[in-house]
Parts: structure tokens; sequence; C-alpha cells
């Protein structure tokens, strides 16, 4: 099988899983690098989860940042089962509109067998990053 073969398995796997949330908030993983040890959503967020018009709830900007971190820990480490939040930090950078189409990235800065180190970042149409998040996760392998 094929590098990009392989790569497609895996996005497929990771959208066939089903979250109602991420189906919620317009969302489908696009792509998966386990060299870079990252995963690609895009999210088009309908204005049911915005305030004021079009701005995006900031607990919808950290879900997503949530996903692509946790997503690429599933894409790239096929043994992990369980993946729980130990800490996650968002900084908002700017405004994150409804609507749109939004490219979130997550990657593996560092695994342990039972602690992940994770980023993301929230980007808009035009490539400006909206938002930013760290998260720490522990890790439930496959026995």
């Amino acid at each position: 099988m094929s590098h990009f073969a392989a790569q497609n398995d895996i996005v497929t796997r990771l959208n066939n899983h089903h979250l109602e949330f991420i189906k919620l908030l317009g969302g489908q993983v696009v792509a998966v690098d386990p060299e870079a040890r990252s995963c690609t959503f895009t999210f088009n967020v309908s204005l049911d989860f915005c305030h004021s018009g079009n701005i995006v709830q900031g607990g919808f900007v950290s879900a997503m940042l949530d996903a692509a971190m946790s997503h690429a820990v599933f894409g790239c480490a096929p043994d992990v089962e369980r993946l729980s939040s130990l800490e996650i930090t968002t900084r908002y950078e700017s405004v994150t509109r409804g609507e749109s189409m939004l490219t979130v990235t997550g990657w593996i800065r560092r695994m342990t067998r039972t602690i992940a180190f994770l980023e993301a970042d929230v980007k808009s149409e035009s490539g400006e990053i909206l938002a930013v998040a760290h998260s720490v996760a522990k890790i439930g392998r496959k026995v």
C-alpha cells in the first residue's frame, strides 16, 4: 500500500468514528500526516453555535482544537485506545467567525507511553491564526 493510500485509510477511519459534536460543528478530518504527527480538520460552524452575529462561542473553538489534538494521537498511534485531557489551554488571537471554512490542525509535540503533549491552531480561510491550544493528555493503550 502506498504512503498516500495509507494516509487516506487513516482519514477514512477517523471520519467513520462519527463523533456527534464534530458533525454538529461541520467538521471532518481532511489529512493525517504520521511523519509530522499531525491531523487536520476543516470546520464550517453554523450560526447556531455563534453569538453577536457570527462569532463562534469560545468553548466551541476549544472543542475544535481539542478534537484536532486528540485525532493526531489516534491517527498516528494506532495502539492508543483512550485519551483523557489533563489540561487544555486556549489562547484566542482573533475572532473566529461561523459560516466560514476553518482549518484546525493538531500536532503531537511529545508522547511517552502514558502522556502526550499536544498543540493545535485554528486558521481562517485567509490563513490567519485565530486561536491556539496546548494540551497534556493521559494515554490509555490497547493491551
